[in-house]
């Protein structure tokens, strides 16, 4: 088994950074009429020549609905998950699906991310062409083709780190098959996922389905197992008693494969769990990791921490649970305007399912901005009870103020489906001086 290592020091090396090259390369994309809310007099400027500009959100010429990311909440949450991480000895690979914004991906390895999550292949090629040199696809990768452009990927770059999840033996023949076919000479690294429990989502259910993948594994010249993972935010009926027994389990899966001898020689051992609602727990159990053959990377993939939000992960966030540690700042408000007062109870805005998060909750409305002085106060006795696909819903109290013409700022809840409706997204300093654009790949 070789000298044990002490794994309560996580050993992280250098993070990678996405190649500068590229991502500032964004800036040269033209403004046209593929992204939504931009001026119309922008049309044929670079996004760069535009951000230099330093228009304000409200009378800069950009048209409603408009979705605005904050500069200062961005930055905040980027700083407080790397000062969480480093508190708990955790490393970090954000979950990329919540924004697919390669410019994102820049600030969160300069913020001390080890690598970044995907889900699927295309994210992952996404991640390359900006220069993402480590990769862990939460997920198992069957997909011959894809696997062809792994092989390609990992044989031309010798500083190209790639860890995906296996949970069943025909996984494990399917890509050894697809490995072979494709003449790969670099083995790829992989990790057996434990399942959160019956009912849950993917993962070998057992510990005994574990380790019949770990010997398939063993068995496939292309493969090498590196570790455990799995996502507790599948155990069902989650609270933190269960929560942190399925994660007693994946430590104890960990040390027992490595007392069998199971994972890489030479390698460290990747641990890996933690989505957004339970990395308190993540970093609780894992700080009781014994000590394994090989230092452990203790590996966590929270990612809708960048904008964070105003409903499911507001209610959700650990940080509820230990206010101590500090507070995520919601990020995102999405601005609509009034177009229609048919009665004194009602109103419709000009953005709907299009433009908004609705599949956990409905935009909270928040503030409003007056169409006529540009004055702002708070949204009382204003809520939104629907959408429609352009539209927004929404009820008036007897004495609210609101007007055709006016802008409505709403909060959104889930990150995850409100970044995937906006192509470039206006990042706003909290004067309305729009200082960047965030561009995303979905």
């Amino acid at each position: 088994m070789g000298v044990a290592h002490d794994a309560t020091t996580t050993s992280i090396e250098e993070a990678p950074l996405a190649a500068d090259r590229p991502v500032s390369g964004l800036a040269d994309e033209l403004v046209d009429h593929r992204f939504k809310a931009l001026p119309p007099d922008a049309e044929g400027l670079t996004v760069g020549a535009l951000a230099a500009e330093r228009r304000n959100l409200f009378t800069g010429g950009f048209t409603t609905p408009v979705l605005a990311l904050s500069a200062e909440s961005v930055e905040h949450n980027l700083a407080l998950l790397e000062t969480y991480a480093e508190r708990h000895g955790l490393a970090f690979a954000p979950h990329g699906k919540t924004s697919m914004s390669p410019q994102l991906f820049a600030r969160q390895l300069e913020y001390g991310a080890w690598g970044i999550t995907a889900a699927v292949p295309h994210q992952a090629r996404v991640y390359r062409a900006y220069g993402i040199r480590r990769i862990f696809l939460a997920n198992e990768l069957v997909d011959a083709p894809a696997l062809r452009w792994l092989a390609a990927e990992l044989d031309s770059d010798p500083e190209f780190r790639f860890v995906c999840y296996v949970d069943s033996v025909r996984g494990v023949e399917l890509m050894d098959e697809a490995l072979r076919a494709a003449g790969a000479s670099r083995p790829v690294d992989v990790v057996v996922e434990l399942g959160a429990g019956e009912g849950a989502r993917t993962g070998a259910r057992t510990e005994a389905d574990c380790v019949a993948v770990a010997e398939a594994v063993a068995a496939a010249g292309t493969l090498r197992l590196v570790g455990v993972a799995g996502y507790e935010g599948e155990v069902p009926d989650a609270s933190a008693e269960r929560v942190r027994a399925w994660l007693d389990r994946l430590v104890a899966l960990a040390v027992d494969l490595d007392r069998a001898g199971r994972f890489a020689a030479g390698e460290q051992i990747v641990i890996s769990a933690g989505g957004s609602a339970w990395f308190d727990a993540v970093a609780e159990v894992f700080a009781r990791i014994p000590e394994l053959s090989a230092p452990v990377l203790k590996l966590l993939r929270s990612g809708a921490y960048v904008s964070h939000d105003d409903g499911h992960y507001r209610h959700l966030t650990p940080f509820n649970r230990v206010p101590e540690e500090g507070a995520l700042q919601p990020a995102f408000r999405l601005w609509a305007q009034v177009v229609s007062r048919p009665t004194n109870e009602q109103a419709f805005l000009n953005a709907g399912k299009r433009d908004a998060a609705y599949d956990l909750d409905l935009p909270e409305a928040q503030v409003v901005r007056s169409g006529r002085d540009g004055t702002v106060r708070p949204a009382t006795g204003v809520s939104v009870t629907g959408l429609s696909d352009q539209h927004a819903w929404v009820r008036t109290e007897p004495g609210a103020e609101l007007e055709v013409g006016d802008w409505v700022g709403m909060g959104l809840s889930h990150p995850c489906t409100s970044f995937d409706k906006w192509q470039l997204i206006p990042l706003v300093a909290a004067d309305g001086t729009v200082t960047d654009y965030i561009r995303t790949f979905f």
